[in-house]
């Protein structure tokens, strides 16, 4: 028989479990006005393993968010101050991608509908079953796994970046990139397609304030170009005459 996840009697007062933190800890982030609820969910997920943290407002949430950057948040219906639709539309507005799952007040379609439309990735029902609700923070943790792990391999034609292992190939050779040319690397595969200017480049790469060779850029495209090209095909990185360059396939 499964158990329905139950409100717990405690005092009002927000407390936080931390526990050091792996590479492995998940952090999970509960908004939520209803101290008794936030209890529940916390004590349930500390004991899961995941990193917690309770914040009783929604304005406060919202800017802890852009700060902390959980893996999950666990956003309840109405929060004060903010409620979770407008928490929900204002992140996805920012440009933020965390996932989120936003708890309704009770199985009404509309309300479903409504979250999912503000940004939520997922809606569940209040009163919700303890294994059903584990499971749903397990499959969209899941997921961020996975879109973390695409985002962090680059590719343009048959040369590949891997950010995580700072690796690069040219089909199946390892090209040796020095760290400045992987990091300039990496940033035009970043922007694959896209006429980077110098001006661009430069305060990407080596930052507002350099002051050295005014040629640096073409000296490294040139060794990039030397590493990238030499027995492995067509170029790759192109130069586009008083601008900058792009990196694409040659046509």
């Amino acid at each position: 028989m499964q158990a329905t996840l139950e409100k717990p009697s405690l005092s009002g007062h927000q407390r936080t479990y931390l526990k050091p933190l792996s590479q492995q800890t998940k952090q999970i982030m509960i908004i939520s006005g209803e101290a008794e609820l936030s209890e529940t969910l916390q004590i349930e997920l500390d004991h899961q393993g995941y990193q917690v943290l309770v914040i009783h407002d929604g304005l406060r949430g919202l800017q802890a968010i852009k700060s902390i950057l959980p893996d999950l948040i666990i956003v309840s219906w109405s929060p004060p101050r903010l409620s979770g639709i407008e928490i929900c539309n204002r992140l996805r507005a920012s440009g933020s991608n965390e996932p989120v799952i936003l708890l309704t007040q009770a199985n009404s379609a509309e309300e479903r509908i409504a979250g999912l439309r503000s940004g939520a990735n997922d809606c569940i029902s209040m009163p919700f079953i303890r294994e059903e609700f584990i499971a749903r923070i397990q499959a969209n943790l899941s997921r961020r796994t996975e879109q973390r792990e695409k985002a962090s391999v680059l590719q343009c034609a048959d040369l590949k970046l891997n950010r995580k292992t700072r690796e690069v190939f040219r089909g199946n050779e390892h090209i040796h990139l020095t760290a400045k040319e992987f990091d300039l690397l990496e940033y035009m595969m970043a922007h694959y397609f896209q006429v980077l200017t110098r001006m661009q480049i430069l305060e990407s790469v080596w930052g507002y304030d350099f002051l050295g060779n005014s040629n640096i850029i073409e000296v490294y495209v040139r060794y990039l170009r030397r590493k990238l090209e030499r027995s492995h095909g067509p170029r790759l990185i192109h130069t586009v005459r008083s601008v900058g360059y792009i990196l694409k396939e040659a046509a």
